[in-house]
């Protein structure tokens, strides 16, 4: 491949400068490029290898950014990152300081709209196409939007609108049947079955919708995609292109194991090989203990019921839909549906684990409050990715679940610091509540290798004092305890710390009991500190006219970039050494 036209594009307008005969040559290179750099530095590699031709031939065909596209998710828009100005900073890509693994609005002009959640496009490019239309400007806007996204309750929303706006909209409908995990649900079936709506008529889904149906075609023939974009092109009105595309495409693993290589991690680029990591003496990560433990419970207690929006590999739900299918759901991008559902069983008596991760619960708040906390059902919510997440980013991190559910009433809201303490708390849930639960843990490995212990119950809103000292006491919530306890160890530090579990409801005769014996409080949470743990634990202070000082350490009132965690922890002022300074200068 050595006519390397990659490195002659800085935005799409020399793109734009190529021979259409060239572009098969470019989508080599491109691909080549994406595999190299995502086997280097790790990040999203399956979904932009998938749209690599439609990539290309959109900015090739639009006259982007005056022509607005708008991507989903963003997963796969790396080719898109590469094309649009990008190329020499993708080795940043997810870093501190690099370009976001998301289209982002501050970054780019051709990033017309920031997406890190699903099935947001339809509804961004439709708002500005009605946009276009107010002010009489001409532009055309285009959402690529996937299968598994398409199904979910706020697409849906956006292409009844549409249907009925006149808007100038193109849809292209990237359909490879795999979000990360395989699609699931009715439209997915559908899709599988569609082979053309001229054939169809009126029974086709989106020209019922009144939208102008083209499709199926093959994503990974440049020509046809060229000459069928520049047919769109010369439409306006709501109108949807159905694509087919193979996730992964190009590097034989990725298209065979498409849920692994959705993100593997660092892999040899030229074989695709993952490199074996022998795990077995390192603590398992916390969905893992999750996902052990509730098969667990559930082949002890008939009642439970396990429920995801699409995140069965990811959190670990999978392993109870393997061994228990009939009573393990996953429902597709549709976390709304997830929590209401839950609450429906819930009223009829069954124990629902409803496994989210806690940035897509921000999605479900109203359910949260309205199907479940005020109907006191004892939904278990379980929110995996708690806290800072690493390199996916502000959409990612799960910095305000604490702070959001705390004002909820009627909601248990607990953080184990290790996972013998998450499977006592999922143990204790099942046995019968009267209210609904919110445990939250973190991303990635625990603390402790000998996990699996017999259960035990634990009193919902009781503290646990891990050690006793003077003067001054050290508050902690969740995972970032386990920091505390080794750095009291360390430096042999004779202070207080409280492992206080429960948010809600609070272990208030503790807290006396710490207010009466310490001159200073330290509250230290891994979510923000804006109506977190460290205000609940001031507000309190306050009603007790508590004589010593507070201190607080949590995620400040901003949004926090990528990063690997640890860099984001000192930058937010929640890593050991701003603890230890903290500590010594009371």
């Amino acid at each position: 491949m050595a006519q390397n036209l990659l490195s002659q594009i800085d935005s799409p307008v020399d793109l734009r400068r190529f021979r259409e005969s060239e572009l098969l040559i470019l989508a080599q290179e491109l691909r080549a490029f994406i595999i190299a750099a995502v086997a280097a530095k790790e990040g999203h590699l399956g979904a932009s290898l998938g749209v690599v031709e439609l990539t290309i031939a959109l900015h090739y065909v639009f006259d982007t950014p005056q022509d607005l596209l708008v991507w989903d998710v963003g997963h796969q828009a790396y080719g898109h990152k590469i094309l649009t100005g990008r190329r020499d900073v993708f080795h940043t890509n997810r870093e501190l300081g690099g370009i976001s693994g998301f289209p982002k609005r501050s970054e780019s002009e051709y990033d017309t709209f920031g997406v890190g959640h699903s099935s947001t496009a339809i509804s961004a490019a439709l708002g500005m196409a009605m946009a276009s239309q107010l002010k009489a400007e001409s532009h055309k806007h285009i959402a690529v939007v996937g299968d598994a996204s398409i199904a979910s309750g706020m697409a849906f929303e956006a292409l009844n609108h549409a249907g009925v706006s006149g808007a100038d909209l193109l849809v292209i409908l990237n359909d490879n049947a795999i979000g990360i995990d395989p699609a699931v649900g009715a439209l997915k079936d559908y899709l599988t079955k569609t082979k053309s709506g001229k054939e169809t008529g009126r029974d086709n889904i989106f020209e019922s919708l009144n939208f102008d149906y083209s499709g199926p075609i093959d994503g990974h023939d440049l020509p046809a995609l060229v000459k069928e974009l520049e047919r769109q092109k010369t439409l306006d009105g709501p109108r949807l292109l159905h694509v087919r595309t193979t996730k992964g495409k190009g590097l034989k693993q990725a298209e065979l194991d498409q849920v692994r290589y959705h993100a593997p991690g660092k892999f040899d680029k030229i074989t695709g090989d993952i490199p074996t990591k022998d795990d077995s003496k390192l603590p398992p990560k916390f969905q893992d203990v999750f996902g052990h433990t509730l098969l667990e419970l559930a082949q002890q207690n008939e009642k439970i019921v396990g429920i995801t929006p699409a995140m069965p590999t990811g959190s670990s739900m999978k392993i109870m839909m393997d061994a228990l299918p009939d009573r393990a759901f996953d429902v597709g991008i549709a976390e709304q549906h997830a929590v209401t559902l839950a609450a429906g069983m819930a009223a009829q008596g069954l124990i629902p684990f409803c496994n989210i991760y806690s940035t897509f619960l921000q999605r479900a708040y109203d359910q949260v409050i309205h199907d479940v906390a005020l109907q006191k059902l004892p939904v278990v919510f379980c929110l995996d990715r708690a806290g800072l997440v690493g390199q996916d980013g502000a959409t990612h991190h799960g910095a305000f679940d604490l702070a959001f559910l705390n004002c909820i009433p009627d909601l248990i809201i607990a953080a184990p610091m290790d996972a013998i303490e998450l499977r006592d708390m999922m143990y204790t849930a099942q046995l019968g509540l009267d209210l609904p639960i919110a445990i939250r843990y973190p991303r990635g490995r625990g603390s402790i290798l000998d996990w699996k212990k017999s259960f035990s119950k634990l009193e919902i809103g009781q503290s646990r004092l891990l050690q006793k000292g003077k003067q001054v006491a050290v508050i902690s919530i969740g995972t970032i305890g386990v920091m505390v306890q080794e750095l009291i160890g360390s430096e042999k530090l004779d202070i207080t710390h409280l492992d206080l579990r429960f948010l809600k409801p609070l272990d208030k005769s503790q807290l006396d009991s710490l207010f009466e014996n310490h001159d200073h409080v330290i509250t230290i949470e891994d979510g923000t500190m804006v109506g977190g743990m460290g205000s609940t634990v001031g507000d309190y202070a306050f009603a007790k006219a508590y004589k010593g000082s507070i201190h607080k350490l949590g995620l400040p009132d901003s949004f926090i970039e990528q990063g690997p965690t640890s860099d984001l922890q000192q930058i937010a002022g929640i890593d050991r050494e701003t603890l230890l300074r903290l500590i010594k200068s009371l």
